[in-house]
C-alpha cells in the first residue's frame, strides 16, 4: 500500500520532531520510518533536509528571548557576549570538519548497520557516564568556561556519525565535562541552531535541483508537523532532564540499535 504524500509528510515531520532534540538519532528512526514507508529516494533525502529546518524553528521560538537578548547585548560586555563566544568556540570544530568530509561522510558512513552500531554503542556510553556521575561545576549555560565549551564541540565532531545524535553527543559531551543536565541540555539546543541551519543549507544547495513547486504542499506539511512536535519535545524534555538522568535514553538507544540488526537480518532494510 502506497500512501498519500501528505501522510507521509505528517509521519516524517512528526519522526523528525519527535526525535531531533532527544538524545536518541533523528537519523537512525527517519531511517526506518522512510524504509517502511518506502519513500527512500533522493527526493525524500531532500525531504529530510527540509524537516530538520522545521525542527530548528521550535528552537529559534523557544529561545527567541534568549537570541534577542543575545543579538542585543553582544556589543557590550557580559555575559550574553561570553555565552555567544563560547556557541562559536562549540560550533567551529563540526563546521570545519564538516565542509572538510561533507561528501565521503555522506557516501561511507550512512548505513543502517553504522546507524545501529552507533546507536547501541551511544547508549552504553550514556549507561557509564550516569553510573560514574561527573562532578558540576557549570549549574546553567552562563557557566561554561571555554574549555567547555569546545570539549562540547569536540564531541558534536562525533556527531557525524549516522546514528551518535547530534543531541546525545554534545549533551553527554556537556555532562562529561562538569555541565548539569539542563546546561547540556540547553547549550546543546542553542548550538543546533548555526549547526543545523549550516549543515540544511550546504544540503540543499547540492540537492537545489529537486526542489521543485509541486513538493511545495508536501514540504509546508512536513516542517509544520515537525516545528509543532519539535516544540513540544523542547519543553519536555528541559522539564525532564532537571529531575531524571538519561538512564532511560541509553536503554531505548541499545534496544532500538537491536531492533535495526534485526530488520537488517530480515532484509526489511
Amino acid at each position: 500500500m502506497i500512501l498519500h504524500p501528505l501522510v507521509i509528510a505528517v509521519i516524517l515531520g512528526l519522526v523528525e520532531g519527535v526525535t531531533e532534540f532527544l538524545p536518541i538519532s533523528s537519523t537512525g528512526h527517519l531511517i526506518v520510518a522512510g524504509a517502511l514507508l518506502r519513500f527512500t529516494d533522493e527526493r525524500a533525502d531532500t525531504f529530510m533536509i527540509v524537516i530538520q529546518l522545521g525542527a530548528i524553528l521550535a528552537v529559534l521560538w523557544h529561545y527567541r528571548a534568549t537570541l534577542i537578548a543575545l543579538v542585543t547585548h553582544f556589543l557590550s560586555p557580559g555575559r550574553e557576549r561570553m555565552l555567544v563566544v563560547r556557541l562559536v568556540v562549540a560550533f567551529l570544530p563540526a563546521a570545519l570538519i564538516g565542509v572538510l568530509l561533507h561528501g565521503w561522510i555522506k557516501a561511507a558512513l550512512f548505513t543502517p548497520v553504522v546507524v545501529a552500531t552507533a546507536l547501541i554503542v551511544g547508549g552504553i556510553v550514556m549507561l557509564l557516564l550516569e553510573w560514574r556521575r561527573p562532578v558540576i561545576t557549570a549549574v546553567t549555560v552562563h557557566d561554561i568556561s571555554m574549555r567547555q565549551a569546545f570539549a562540547v564541540g569536540a564531541a558534536q565532531v562525533l556527531a557525524m556519525i549516522p546514528g551518535t545524535s547530534r543531541a546525545a553527543a554534545t549533551i553527554l559531551g556537556g555532562y562529561a565535562f562538569g555541565l548539569s543536565r539542563p546546561a547540556a541540555t540547553e547549550f546543546s539546543f542553542l548550538l543546533a541552531i548555526p549547526t543545523i541551519v549550516g549543515a540544511a543549507t550546504l544540503d540543499l544547495v547540492k540537492s537545489r535541483h529537486l526542489l521543485t513547486m509541486g513538493d511545495a504542499p508536501m514540504y509546508l506539511v512536513g516542517l509544520t508537523v515537525a516545528f509543532c512536535s519539535a516544540l513540544l519535545v523542547i519543553r519536555g524534555f528541559l522539564r525532564f532532564v532537571e529531575r531524571h538522568s538519561f538512564v532511560a535514553f541509553a536503554w531505548y538507544r541499545i534496544a532500538f540499535g537491536g531492533v535495526l540488526f534485526v530488520l537488517l537480518a530480515m532484509r526489511v532494510l
